[in-house]
């Protein structure tokens, strides 16, 4: 290991490794820090992603695609389902595997990976982030860089420590619970399954998704103000008893999705923010894996221009980049979003009751969200400008 690089990025999830493989390429020296013993392990999420999100950073590759999806299945209150074909077929992953791959990636265009590399601080020059503190086997360290990216997730502390707003509202944090269960043998397997209403999940959802041989991911998000009344896991614990009371658990795993637009600011002077820790989840649907993978290619693509142009305040410019990208399609969503949000058991099993009377050919997203909201006409014109092309959901 170097005293300095031009890059240090801190986290080794899909933004980090995503960043550290667009920044080192043509011979920029870039450096990860994981604070875990391993990349992609604990898994914190659904697994979930579309083709189309995905083929942008890698080749599909049967060894970690657990199960392809085709449909979307959704379950009211009274139990009234709808399936809606997908037109862009979804995959949800073994991510322990997927994100080992992606460090591959990383490390063939010439990054550095660290494992068990805890960073406790940032270093400082003339008010720039210039390096970052690092223990690694019982040892305090410190190494210097021109840029520092920030993608160490939800409870990031990289940006906070840079004088960046990281505070999120509670409302906006869900809190998320998850179990993978063997012997989940009465779904279909092409199918991503949503449940709604007060009783499974209050202002969220609850997902089954398949991974094959009858296995699932379990779990649900609810708004951090629900949270006050009834923990996540007992909501799990009961859909468990009374759908899957002999299914084994094999892993199961807790914390917070910041289901909020982009922090105001993710970028300063020496740094970047990427994934979770710049909040760039998709507020409606709470997934992060692509979208934190489009903010780590874009962050690492500017700082590996910033480095070989020696132009380091290009990095000032990621802010724009981001919600030219993604960002402003992100507030849409999180206007939809909130316009849900209030829904009451009854809106939700009239919505079922109504889109069943649809034809299966016109059954999509978008038309779905038009008769959800039929009642609010701003949202629907929000609606039109997100779903009239193909939308990454996941």
């Amino acid at each position: 290991m170097l005293n300095k690089y031009d890059v240090i990025v801190v986290g080794a999830g899909p933004a980090g490794t995503t960043a550290a493989r667009f920044a080192a390429r043509g011979g920029v020296s870039v450096l990860v820090l994981e604070k875990d013993r391993d990349v992609g392990y604990p898994v914190r999420c659904g697994e979930a992603v579309s083709v189309e999100g995905v083929s942008e950073f890698v080749e599909l590759n049967e060894k970690w695609i657990a199960s392809k999806i085709n449909k979307f299945s959704m379950i009211a209150p009274d139990g009234t389902e709808v399936i809606l074909p997908l037109d862009e077929e979804g995959l949800i992953l073994e991510r322990r595997i997927f994100d080992y791959e992606l460090a591959k990636l990383a490390v063939k265009e010439g990054a550095e990976v660290l494992t068990r590399a805890y960073v406790n601080g940032l270093i400082f020059e003339n008010g720039k982030v210039s390096g970052v503190k690092f223990e690694f086997r019982g040892e305090q360290r410190e190494v210097k860089a021109k840029i520092v990216i920030g993608a160490d997730g939800v409870e990031s502390r990289i940006g906070r420590w840079a004088g960046l707003q990281t505070h999120i509202p509670i409302r906006e944090m869900e809190s998320a619970f998850q179990v993978t269960a063997s012997g989940i043998d009465n779904i279909d397997q092409n199918t991503c399954y949503f449940y709604f209403g007060r009783e499974v999940a209050p202002e969220g959802y609850f997902w089954i998704f398949p991974k094959g041989n009858n296995t699932a991911n379990i779990g649900l998000g609810v708004s951090g103000n629900q949270c006050k009344e009834k923990a996540t896991i007992n909501y799990l614990n009961k859909f468990m008893r009374e759908n899957y009371p002999n299914a084994s658990i094999l892993t199961q795993v807790a914390g917070g999705v910041p289901c909020a637009v982009t922090l105001k600011k993710i970028s300063a002077p020496g740094l970047m923010l990427a994934g979770d820790a710049a909040r760039q989840v998709n507020p409606l649907s709470g997934g992060g894996i692509i979208s934190g993978m489009i903010g780590g290619k874009i962050a690492g693509s500017i700082a590996n221009k910033a480095i070989k142009e020696n132009k380091l305040d290009l990095i000032l410019t990621y802010d724009e980049a981001w919600a030219e990208r993604l960002g402003k399609r992100h507030e849409i969503f999180n206007r939809i979003k909130e316009g849900i949000y209030g829904f009451t058991d009854e809106k939700f099993n009239s919505i079922a009751h109504s889109f069943l009377k649809t034809p299966l050919e016109k059954r999509s997203f978008g038309n779905l969200f038009k008769t959800a909201l039929l009642n609010k006409p701003s949202l629907l014109i929000d609606v039109a400008k997100v779903f009239v092309s193909k939308v990454n959901y996941f």
